[in-house]
């Protein structure tokens, strides 16, 4: 499970800008722990600290399966394009496959990769299409249809609803409430009526994944509270444990502690920057104390 994947759309006005990201940031599914993992050692810099997520598993008869899980796998290397070139993340992707499947099915996976990191490619294409731009109902509906329409050209029917069924549910449901939202012809009470209706349709792993960013917040204000309390590191690990489990309660602690890291390494730049005026000099105090995936983050904190 990679720290990343603690983001998710927050509001159908996020969602609006967003529904067309790649998948990486929607959710899905939570990965299936695999047994005997190797230690890992992350593949570009932006991903220390972090696990792949994702599967790649076989069926009963040795086939590959092909779902939302193969998709995260793929995705957590993509991720690093910008990093590495293309050619070398695929490898590295190509790689793992071998190693955790059989040849028959690393090399079915190989194909779907092939494919897949092909539809991504296309994807990013289409979503430049000035006639898709916008956020109205109209525009988000076209950018979903020709998304669908084009993984016709690189996947089977049964290949799509296995790697993008969960998401697609996700965004129709999304979708749907937001043109609730948006409806002036109804009144609040019509809307909430018609927004309950959903809530009770809803299967229960997205109900899970809608409610799960929610959780996460509660915890964190539940956690904040408790510190100023005077609760302690201890205290906060052992409520989040019983909320969650004692995995993730380890893993939101070690977000505390890179969030407080990269707080104190802001103050630090934020008070050495002040003293200088030479804007050389501040481009090498940036340089010194950041990477520059990191310094994309720094006029949010500069201004």
């Amino acid at each position: 499970m990679t720290k990343r994947h603690l983001f998710f759309w927050v509001g159908v006005a996020a969602l609006a800008a967003a529904i067309f990201i790649p998948m990486w940031v929607r959710p899905d599914t939570p990965p299936p722990k695999e047994a005997s993992e190797p230690e890992y050692f992350p593949f570009v810099r932006s991903l220390e600290g972090t696990h792949p997520d994702g599967a790649a598993r076989v069926a009963a008869d040795d086939r590959l399966v092909v779902d939302a899980q193969l998709v995260q796998l793929f995705d957590y290397y993509l991720a690093a394009v910008g990093e590495r070139p293309l050619n070398e993340i695929r490898q590295q992707i190509e790689q793992e496959l071998d190693r955790r499947l059989k040849p028959a099915a690393a090399l079915a996976a190989r194909d779907v990769l092939g494919r897949y990191i092909e539809y991504r490619t296309a994807l990013a294409a289409l979503e430049r299409n000035p006639q898709l731009a916008g956020n109205g109902l109209d525009a988000i509906r076209a950018r979903m249809r020709a998304m669908q329409d084009m993984r016709t050209r690189y996947f089977s029917a049964a290949e799509s609803k296995g790697m993008f069924g969960y998401s697609d549910a996700y965004d129709q449901d999304a979708l749907a409430r937001l043109e609730i939202s948006r409806d002036s012809s109804l009144t609040e009470a019509q809307k909430r009526e018609r927004l309950a209706a959903l809530d009770a349709a809803m299967p229960a792993e997205l109900r899970n994944a809608r409610e799960a960013p929610l959780q996460i917040v509660r915890l964190q204000e539940s956690a904040d509270r408790m510190r100023a309390q005077g609760a302690g590191d201890d205290d906060v690990y052992r409520m989040r444990a019983s909320a969650l489990s004692p995995e993730a309660a380890a893993r939101m602690a070690e977000v505390d502690r890179e969030e407080a890291a990269w707080k104190s390494r802001i103050a630090t730049y934020l008070a050495e920057r002040s003293m200088l005026s030479d804007p050389a000099a501040i481009e090498d105090l940036r340089n010194r104390m950041f990477d520059p995936n990191e310094q994309k983050r720094l006029p949010a904190y500069e201004q």
